[in-house]
Order: structure tokens, then sequence, then C-alpha cells
């Protein structure tokens, strides 16, 4: 079974940096596919960034493409997200997900079974 626990979020200005983290246990990170995927009040989950499982290949959603990084250290079992120039839009719950398998790029919710709890991020403008 893989754990995951982010923190990071809270409250910014637009324009503001914030950097999410996302922990993962019970399964070795390296053999993880992991990604970020975030959902505003009545609105569908969508998955903003993904990374493959060796940290080579990255993909993200247009709307935050330029402002956010994806990156994971395999070491640390840890997943990254750093969020840059923060618009209003970017409020929302942010989850880390994984799965046993190599990452296909942008996927949707249903592909992975493994979620962490989220942690809030609140831009106002």
């Amino acid at each position: 079974q893989v754990q995951l626990v982010e923190s990071g979020g809270g409250s910014v200005q637009a324009g503001g940096s914030l950097r999410l983290s996302c922990v993962a246990s019970g399964y070795s990170a390296s053999s993880l596919c992991l990604g970020w995927f975030r959902q505003a009040p009545e609105k569908e989950r969508e998955q903003v960034a993904a990374i493959s499982r060796g940290g080579l290949y990255r993909s993200y959603a247009d709307s935050v493409k330029g402002r956010f990084t994806i990156s994971r250290d395999n070491v640390k079992n840890t997943l990254y997200l750093q969020m840059n120039n923060l618009k209003p839009e970017d409020t929302a719950m942010y989850h880390c997900a994984a799965d046993r398998r190599p990452c296909n790029g942008l996927d949707v919710p249903a592909s992975f079974p493994y979620w962490g709890q989220g942690t809030q991020v609140t831009v106002s403008s």
C-alpha cells in the first residue's frame, strides 16, 4: 500500500510562490508514477503536472506551463511542485497521486489508485 502526504499549501497574493511537497511511503518512489492534481470548488479534478519515474520526462497542463515546475527526489521519496507567479485561478485543493506503473504524461484521476489528503492553495488578487 502506498501512502502519500502533501504539505506546503497556504494563502498567497497573486504573483507569489509556493512549493508543495508530497512524501511517499510504503513503496519505493523510484518505481511509482507520480503526479499533481488540483480540484477547485464545483470543478472536476485535473492533472496539472506529471513526471516520469526517473524524473527525465515532465508534462504540464497548458494553464500552468512556464509557471509550475514538477520535480522528484527518489532518495527522499518526495515529489515537489514549485508554483511561481500564482494567479487567483490557481486556487484549489492540490493532491499528489501515485501508481505502480510507468507514467504516460498527463492522465485522468481514475488512472491513479493512491492519493494524498490534499493541501489547500488560495491565491488572492
